[in-house]
């Protein structure tokens, strides 16, 4: 910790707006871009005397536990050798709710199981939930006591089991009852804020059924079915005392508002607050009534429907500057604070914060070993797509560099669907920049936060309107002179990975090379897993989405596999062998098919690796392979010549 700032201090966020003639930066190991967090998920007690956060350390994670006043360890908290930390939340002023979570084989693949652990500061005791219960999902809160005496939890016992609702007393004898029992059809619990259980979402076959039990009732009941030209909706609050609650459904200028509902009717009410421009993704309630809606407009912002929250936001922005400012965790009575200040060219600095004192002191930069002043600052751009849909993206120019005929790396996000991207850091890109290249990043179709039109199109779209997005962002980018046509690579993470593998082999003329991190390569073996592995709820969204409507969608024309044998560019090809999200067998399929093509791909298995990056070396092995192969097959430009001294 460093010295204290007081609030009116002004912007402590680097801008770093660069000069017209400036040198390009030195080049920055891979490996800077590599490193995790110092520490992360940073939290306050209620009575803000403690303050706790996770690290790694000797190959585990911790949680950590300070003495806010001294700064002195209270107590720290290790991982098992064969369980990861989660996620974790305070209950009380003393004890804490962790998720713990461990993989085992499941029909020859990696499964997750997770659990509850409650952690007491006090005595050091880590105690666990449920123990007599071998689950796969159990720690799905829904529902923490305001004084911390007990705990809702949705555990699913077995992955052919539907979940019960169970209530854990986190007193010493700790008292576990049954509230609803596994039915047949229910998938889904709500409880409403005074922990009585409201909301059952059934899955059959292709319907969902709600159940609902109104104020003051005790049994759970079918709701009326909805009415022709219902929206759809997803209940986020209701009141413990009332049927008026809150749900996040299309509003009329055709984004995602937040609404009140009338769950007993089953009737869509007034709309609280809609954004014309974007989408809400969430809303914090505070007493029963919304206290702020999030959403992602260039980055993120919040609106705050508490009028003394607004001013003291304003407040923040005022002394921190314009970029990501954020109260990641508040004391009870909101006593004390913890802000997060960084921006898309700046990883951040966390701070506590003293409301009523209006001070403030820095704790720790979170990437403190990268030099801001040498990072590239991303700027949104858009563009018009083939068909005269209107698409958002990011471009990054390299520093000290002239913005013509620049080598490109064109970066899709992953997802695909209801994911986008936005003003904020991120390695992979910052890495790119500092090597010279220009990398854009286009929300094509099907990408959230702009609402229904822009993601119903990419609706049974992946591999066609959806990759000519990308093959239209390259097109812009050419035109405005920014990128030499002849040197342009796709890299992408997930189905940006599969993005990537998709352009050279549709169109090897137009992509120099592909990079593919955990890339999907057969989409009908992926969606025969994905029955296995995710909710009912959530396949039945994710797969409409990938067949189309009518499931008239023809998966094998659109896997990679499948033209894998004449692969004509230079691919790299990657993947953990624990990744549970798009399993190694996704990439075991791709590499054996393309082993016979006219150019093989380079390979890269990272052991015990997952979905995404876990640890630092993973994500450095994967960002020096790229490093290595971008330079081999798309080499930047050589840094332009020292000026001569001056005499």
């Amino acid at each position: 910790m460093v010295a204290a700032l007081p609030l009116a201090s002004g912007s402590v966020v680097a801008q770093n707006t660069a000069p017209a003639a400036e040198a390009p930066p030195a080049p920055i190991a891979a490996g800077n871009f590599a490193k995790r967090l110092a520490f992360w998920d940073t939290r306050l007690s209620p009575d803000a005397k403690k303050f706790s956060y996770m690290r790694d350390g000797g190959g585990a994670t911790h949680l950590i536990v300070l003495d806010t006043a001294t700064g002195k360890v209270a107590r720290a908290f290790a991982a098992s050798p064969n369980d990861d930390f989660q996620w974790y939340r305070w209950v009380s002023k003393d004890k804490l709710l962790l998720s713990a979570a461990t993989s085992a084989k499941f029909f020859g693949e990696d499964v997750r199981f997770t659990r509850l652990v409650l952690l007491d500061v006090a005595t050091g005791a880590m105690t666990r939930l449920f123990p007599k219960s071998a689950v796969v999902d159990g720690d799905d809160v829904i529902h923490v006591a305001k004084d911390g005496s007990h705990v809702l939890v949705s555990i699913q016992p077995s992955i052919t089991e539907y979940p019960a609702v169970m209530r854990h007393e986190l007193a010493p004898d700790g008292k576990i009852t049954t509230i609803e029992r596994p039915r047949e059809v229910p998938y889904d619990w709500m409880a409403d804020d005074s922990g009585v259980v409201r909301l059952g979402i059934a899955y059959v076959g292709d319907k969902e059924k709600v159940y609902y039990r109104a104020a003051g009732s005790k049994e759970l009941k079918p709701m009326p079915k909805a009415a022709d030209g219902e929206p759809g909706w997803e209940a986020i609050h209701i009141p413990g005392d009332s049927d008026i609650g809150y749900v996040l459904s299309d509003g009329e200028k055709g984004r995602v508002a937040l609404r009140r509902f009338d769950f007993a009717k089953r009737q869509m009410l007034d709309t609280v607050f809609e954004h014309p421009d974007w989408d809400i993704e969430s809303v914090s309630f505070r007493d029963g009534k919304p206290y702020a809606a999030y959403y992602t407009a260039e980055r993120d912002e919040v609106h705050w429907f508490d009028e003394a929250a607004a001013a003291q936001y304003k407040a923040l922005r005022k002394a921190l500057g314009n970029g990501d400012i954020w109260i990641t965790s508040r004391a009870e009575q909101d006593k004390m604070m913890l802000v997060y200040a960084g921006d898309e060219a700046d990883p951040g600095v966390l701070y506590m914060f003293d409301p009523a004192a209006r001070y403030m002191r820095e704790l720790s930069q979170y990437r403190p070993e990268l030099d801001f002043q040498a990072l590239a600052r991303p700027k949104p751009i858009r563009y018009t797509a083939r068909d005269g849909m209107a698409i958002t993206g990011y471009l990054t120019l390299p520093r000290g560099r002239a913005p013509r005929n620049l080598p490109l790396i064109v970066m899709p996000h992953g997802g695909p669907y209801g994911i986008r991207d936005k003003l904020e850091y991120n390695d992979e890109v910052q890495l790119l920049a500092n090597r010279g290249y220009a990398v854009l990043q286009p929300n094509y179709r099907g990408s959230g936060g702009y609402g229904e039109a822009l993601f119903e199109a990419g609706v049974g779209e992946i591999g066609r309107k959806m990759q000519d997005d990308i093959d239209d962002a390259m097109d812009w980018a050419v035109k405005e002179g920014i990128a030499d046509p002849a040197r342009v690579c796709v890299v992408g993470g997930s189905y940006g990975g599969y993005a990537a593998l998709w352009s050279v082999l549709r169109n090897p003329e137009r992509y120099r090379c592909a990079a593919s991190w955990a890339g999907v390569t057969d989409w009908g073996k992926l969606l025969t897993y994905d029955r296995r592995y995710l909710s009912p709820k959530v396949n039945k969204w994710w797969s409409a989405r990938v067949r189309g409507k009518g499931k008239t969608q023809e998966l094998g024309e659109v896997s990679p596999y499948r033209a894998a044998g004449q692969l004509s560019r230079p691919v790299l090809l990657a993947h953990g062998t624990k990744d549970q999200r798009v399993p190694l067998s996704q990439y075991t399929i791709f590499e054996r098919a393309a082993r016979g093509a006219p150019v093989p791909p380079q390979t890269l298995v990272i052991e015990g690796e997952g979905h995404s990056f876990s640890k630092p070396e993973s994500a450095q092995a994967w960002y020096e392979a790229l490093d290595a192969f971008l330079a081999r097959h798309n080499p930047p430009d050589p840094l332009p010549a020292a000026p001569a001294a001056t005499p």
